[in-house]
């Protein structure tokens, strides 16, 4: 089950307490302080992961706790360290404070640590605590308290090239003919219920991957259908393919509607590479083809790519230019 968003409280340890306690050595009756500082609180720290690929681990288990520092001991040695607590996430999680929803961490890289409560400090003993005009302090310090936080953990897909258009438009079929994907085709709406992630394997040894999202409708920015579930999953694409059916009664009205939407969820989402195309051309005719091909889509410049997923019309030119634009970025 691929799970996408979550939220988690974390606490990190507490400190160890400082102690109080003077040499007992033979010969020296009156020994001075010998108290060890607690050891340090345990951090709470997530890491991204390149194997993990959902959030839905998360699902089960809500709250993670780090260990707890040791007290003090005599003969001045310090308490042992609480154990810290990693927690794997996907590459690609973002974590927000769960009452501002302000962006905390982004982990974009793999292996990427972040601690996200630290642990309380470790009290001090009472050696530390000694002065020429007080040679046996009889107090220590407590440990400090360790950070506890609430946090939303999202998901965002990291792909080059995410598939965009209403339910039916034709992504799930065509991410199963250029990839290893296997996602659930049916012709229905909202047949594809969570986004799929497909490798493409390119001439020549070379790959790129591609983001099969859930269909846009018309009101998803405001959260209709299946609205911000599935949108925050275009943020990280480097190109977005527009699907539109070729059988539509208005391409054009179509392309704004998926636009706008695109907008209103993010203005920086139309500031990426767009690329439309027209799917399911073995429903049309030659003629209707040509005549379509020529069809001007508002700030898009080239012509709109004309492909079939089921007869493999259009398909090789199509994962050639997909591929050019994403060699070109790496200028």
């Amino acid at each position: 089950m691929f799970v996408d968003y979550t939220v988690i409280e974390v606490h990190a340890g507490k400190g160890g307490d400082g102690v109080v306690t003077f040499r007992r050595e033979k010969y020296v009756p009156k020994g001075g302080p010998s108290g060890g500082d607690g050891g340090k609180g345990g951090d709470v720290i997530l890491q991204a992961n390149n194997n993990l690929h959902t959030l839905l681990d998360f699902r089960y288990k809500k709250k993670y706790s780090a260990g707890n520092g040791n007290s003090g001991g005599s003969s001045l040695k310090d308490g042992k360290n609480g154990d810290n607590v990693i927690i794997q996430v996907p590459v690609g999680t973002v974590v927000k404070d769960f009452d501002t929803k302000e962006i905390l961490f982004d982990l974009n890289v793999d292996d990427k640590e972040i601690i996200l409560a630290k642990g309380g400090k470790g009290g001090k003993g009472n050696s530390k605590f000694a002065t020429p005009t007080n040679q046996t302090p009889r107090f220590a310090e407590d440990g400090k308290p360790g950070e506890q936080r609430k946090v939303v953990l999202e998901l965002k897909l990291i792909a080059d090239v995410g598939l965009v258009g209403f339910p039916n438009s034709g992504k799930s079929t065509l991410i199963s003919k250029i990839s290893s994907a296997r996602p659930k085709i049916a012709d229905y709406p909202f047949t594809t219920l969570e986004p799929n992630l497909g490798i493409v394997k390119y001439k020549d040894f070379k790959s790129f991957t591609v983001a099969d999202i859930p269909g846009i409708i018309e009101g998803a920015s405001q959260g209709k259908g299946l609205g911000h579930q599935f949108l925050r999953h275009i943020e990280r694409t480097r190109i977005i393919l527009f699907l539109i059916e070729i059988t539509s009664e208005n391409l054009k009205d179509d392309f704004d509607v998926l636009m706008n939407e695109l907008k209103s969820y993010s203005p920086e989402l139309i500031r990426k590479k767009i690329i439309v195309s027209l799917s399911k051309a073995d429903l049309v005719d030659s003629k209707k083809i040509k005549e379509l091909s020529q069809v001007k889509f508002k700030g898009i410049k080239d012509k709109p790519f004309i492909f079939s997923s089921i007869s493999g019309l259009g398909l090789n030119e199509l994962l050639d230019y997909l591929w050019q634009v994403l060699e070109k970025e790496k200028l």
